[in-house]
């Protein structure tokens, strides 16, 4: 071959390869995924998570991420990540973020599959975007295959390339499937070869094809996508139940065949909202239940506190399940009374079981219908007796009978209540009670019980907890599924399989964390219509503790308002979210409840303390010490954790006759032996404790001369504390961590005072500069070793005047007020002239505070207690807004976002909590 013709070849050969590649990134590549083509069709639940800080965040609000974590599955799956990470040589950054990082906000779709007759199993998607993810992925696995307690194969499936990582002490597996840069992982391979298999009908309807172009996750404030293929709900309830135990379930799954919901987690609820599709099968309950309009539900008077599962039909027996031919000659006339008997009920039906004191007990059921003339079926009851030749004797149970019947619950009213026994006459139903509209069947035992519960009063209509529960429900709906989880506990253990028995035990905590659950559908008003869907809705729910009941309002205020039973007091205390820079807010009311309102304004717990709180702030413990809400109120401190509840040894006790008036926390103080705590107290005592409620040597307690003129100062200079406590009389100490001064203090700055301190830590004693401002309008600057620096008139004074030095919200910069009479004047260090000058209705003192953000964003909020009005200003002393906002507090909330320019403002109006967010202007 001569060499012209061998550069020609490889030229072609160059021209093919640049070709392909290109028709490739043009054709191939360029074409985007739909994820939801990649989930098998036979998959029961699909599950689509997009914001994961966010999701994180608000499970941990709602107290399901501890639960999560203690999951046995969760366990070891964090056990196999920490030791890959620490073959790797990660730090302690990489294992607490890496995952969270990788998934983002990344759209990972999860998907349950029914595998086998007793197993299900679950495949993830998880998208990859950068080549630094596959990187690190890869090198995931790499590292686990390299430990001798993994191996790590790769085998071929119809042309695709599947990697296998086995546990080998358990010979259990992982697979993995990299398509186009998405991950698919499943502990059961047929599940990531079925997606393989999908790949060669790329044109197949997705799991999602029923409900278009529908993207629940634009919505605003959902947290996750759950699609319901109802259909295939029996079958996945055989893998968690005995067969037997699931009967009147199965057939109400025939109302919807797939369901789309969004997911909304917020504090003590989480709720599920969309649309499902009705079903189409003939025979199904759909089609007979077509056409009968929802009902509301008029039981909550008759259902029992003790009530576990309630199954309410919009249904109208006679309709629903017309009565068949008798197989044998009814020469009685017994199939005709029962006709006139159903024919009096009314559109409402329902079923209902009663809690069991042990896993073995048999639950109670009781059937409830409406009658549309309780007189006339109280007629055909007695015909039937005489019928059957029933006796005419019953039991009274306060002002009700109970009768014994010989026809069974599903001839009176449909094969839903009992699908084994069908229209069947003869069977022995047991007894039946007329209460008010409704007819009661069960048996004797039973309905002595339920109808003692009546009497006393325990149902549901008198429960507060029950009846906010069905304030949140729908009022009308076809099918309405309420559970209580407490009182379900243990019928669930006896009908669950063996094998998912000891799963829940172990996860108690877990199933029991929302203990009210409705499941319902409402039928749309055009049902006949083609588009028609059901509106479902799934709410758990967990009551609301402590004695504040807080709703959302109106729209006022950005439609961010927390309503609360008593007026709030004081003024709210902004704390940093994890995972969102909106704050979460701490505000108490005059019966003294601490409420805890989470970034979503969602109240998440609520704690009457013995007195106003003071010092509310977070503490961050290191090793061996405790993090949370610090608090002090009355004669106690409080540390609250993320539940409300004080952690150990708190809550801390001082003598009954001390009233904590300040409390200050040292900063940077971590570890539980090491935390000082100054608490200041209303007989102007200092004392100086440790976390477990020990004083500092020194401080028994220590009492100044003078009342203080402002909130003391405590700070860290070298490793060595340092207490600055300035009082009225003009004087500044400060002491040391075992109580003793400072030499050189304490200093006088030559005038009373009135104000806080500005606190300047530096590395020496001299280095550190402290300011004040006394009351002939002279602001001081002294050093930590007893030196006045220098003194600087702000602005005249006179025998009226009022000065305060006023620290912003950090502690880093200060501005200074003089206040004579009604007008107030505002000063920066900078500037000679006041930013603010004003004059108000009221002559009285008026709170300021000062936020100072950085790069020229300054607000100064100035509160007039009398008229119940906060004035905003910006930097520039400008009026934001052009006028004042109603606040009935001592001062606002202010924080400042700076991926949106805008001002996050909390305040106090009465008995509500408002939001508003401010957008910032700039000259």
């Amino acid at each position: 071959m001569s060499r012209k013709l061998l550069a020609l070849l490889i030229a072609l050969l160059l021209l093919l390869s640049l070709a392909t590649f290109v028709y490739y990134r043009r054709t191939l590549a360029a074409a985007p995924v739909d994820p939801y083509s990649l989930v098998p069709d036979d998959a029961v639940l699909v599950l689509s998570t997009h914001d994961h800080p966010a999701l994180v965040r608000h499970l941990q609000e709602t107290e399901l991420w501890d639960n999560l974590t203690s999951v046995r599955y969760f366990q070891q799956a964090a056990g196999h990540l920490a030791l890959a990470d620490s073959l790797t040589g990660g730090g302690s950054r990489r294992r607490n973020g890496g995952l969270l990082a990788l998934l983002g906000r990344k759209l990972v779709i999860t998907s349950v599959h029914v595998t086998s007759a007793r197993e299900f199993d679950v495949l993830y998607q998880v998208p990859l975007s950068r080549v630094s993810e596959l990187r690190q992925v890869r090198s995931l696995l790499e590292t686990l295959g390299r430990d001798n307690r993994y191996r790590l194969t790769t085998r071929d499936y119809e042309d695709h390339e599947l990697t296998v990582l086995t546990e080998r002490s358990s010979e259990s597996s992982i697979t993995v499937f990299n398509h186009r840069n998405r991950l698919l992982i499943s502990a059961n391979p047929a599940l990531v070869e079925a997606v393989v298999r999908r790949l060669a009908h790329p044109k197949a309807p997705t799991v999602v094809a029923a409900f278009g172009s529908v993207d629940v996750l634009k919505l605003r404030g959902m947290d996750a996508s759950l699609l319901v293929n109802y259909r295939r709900l029996p079958q996945f309830l055989d893998v968690m139940f005995r067969r037997d135990a699931h009967g009147p379930f199965d057939q109400l799954t025939g109302l919807v065949s797939k369901g789309l919901l969004g997911l909304k987690l917020a504090g003590s609820r989480a709720q599920l909202q969309g649309f499902s599709n009705p079903e189409t099968a003939r025979g199904t309950l759909q089609q007979r239940m077509r056409g009968q309009q929802p009902q509301a539900m008029g039981l909550a008077s008759l259902l029992s506190n003790r009530t576990a599962l309630l199954i309410h039909l919009a249904a109208n027996p006679a309709r629903t399940w017309p009565a068949p031919g008798l197989a044998v000659a009814d020469s009685l006339g017994r199939g005709a009374a029962l006709d006139s008997l159903r024919a009096g009920f009314d559109g409402e039906m329902a079923i209902g079981y009663l809690a069991t004191t042990t896993a073995r007990g048999q639950p109670g059921r009781l059937a409830f219908v409406r009658c549309v003339a309780p007189a006339r079926t109280a007629q055909w009851l007695a015909r039937l007796r005489r019928l059957y030749g029933t006796s005419p004797a019953f039991t009274k149970v306060g002002p009700y009978q109970i009768h014994p019947v010989s026809f069974s619950e599903a001839a009176a009213l449909g094969p839903l209540l009992n699908p084994s026994q069908p229209y069947e006459v003869e069977a022995r139903a047991g007894a039946a009670v007329l209460v008010g509209e409704y007819l009661v069947f069960s048996d004797q035992l039973t309905l002595n019980g339920y109808l003692a519960d009546v009497v006393a009063g325990l149902t549901w209509a008198q429960t507060p907890s029950q009846v906010s529960f069905l304030q949140e429900t729908l009022p009308r709906a076809r099918l309405s599924v309420f559970v209580d989880t407490r009182n379900s506990w243990n019928a669930l253990l006896g009908v669950l399989t063996e094998e998912r028995r000891a799963g829940l035990l172990r996860n108690e905590g877990l199933f029991k964390r929302f203990p009210q659950i409705a499941w319902q559908l409402a039928p749309p008003t055009n049902e006949g219509g083609p588009e028609a869907q059901y509106f479902t809705q799934m709410l758990l729910r967990h009551p609301d503790l402590g004695p504040a009941s807080a709703q959302t309002a109106g729209a006022t205020s950005n439609g961010r308002v927390i309503t609360f039973k008593y007026p709030l007091t004081g003024s709210p205390t902004l704390l940093p979210a994890a995972g969102t820079r909106i704050p979460a807010v701490v505000v108490q009311d005059s019966a003294r409840a601490l409420h805890y309102v989470s970034a979503d304004n969602t109240l998440l717990w609520s704690d009457t303390l013995t007195g106003p709180a003071v010092g509310a702030r977070l503490v961050a413990a290191g090793s061996g010490g405790p993090s949370g809400l610090l608090v002090g109120a009355g004669h106690r401190l409080h540390l609250f954790g993320s539940d409300g509840e004080n952690l150990l040894p708190f809550p801390l006790n001082l003598p009954d006759t001390v009233r904590v008036a300040a409390l200050v926390a040292a900063p940077g103080a971590t570890p539980a032996t090491a935390t000082r705590l100054l608490a200041v107290t209303a007989g102007n005592d200092l004392l100086l404790l440790d976390a477990k409620g020990r004083l500092f040597p020194g401080w028994q307690p220590k009492r100044p001369d003078f009342p203080l003129a402002g909130r003391p100062a405590m700070f860290n200079v070298n490793g060595r504390d340092a207490v600055v406590v300035p009082l009225q009389n003009g004087y500044v100490y400060a002491f040391d961590g075992l109580g003793s001064l400072f030499p050189g203090f304490p200093v006088s700055m030559g005038a009373r005072l009135a104000g806080d301190v500005l606190v300047q830590a530096a590395s020496t004693l001299g280095r550190t500069q402290l300011k004040v401002v006394n009351q002939h309008g002279e602001l001081v600057t002294f050093t930590l070793s007893g030196d006045i620096l220098t003194r600087r008139r702000v602005a005249t004074w006179s025998r009226t005047a009022r000065f305060h030095l006023v620290p912003d919200a950090q502690g880093r910069t200060y501005a200074v007020t003089r206040e004579d009479g009604n007008r107030l004047d505002f000063y920066l260090p900078d500037r000679t002239a006041p930013l603010i000058t004003q004059r108000f209705v009221t002559s009285g003192e008026k709170p300021v505070q000062y936020f100072d953000f950085g790069k020229g964003r300054r607000v100064v909020a100035i509160t007039e207690p009398g008229p119940g009005q906060v004035f905003l200003y910006d930097g520039q002393g400008r009026l934001l807004g052009g006028a004042s906002l109603p606040s009935t507090g001592t001062g606002v909330g202010l924080n400042y976002d700076a991926t949106t320019d805008t001002y996050h403002l909390v305040r106090v109006v009465g008995r509500e909590l408002r939001r508003t967010e401010l957008k910032v202007t700039l000259p």
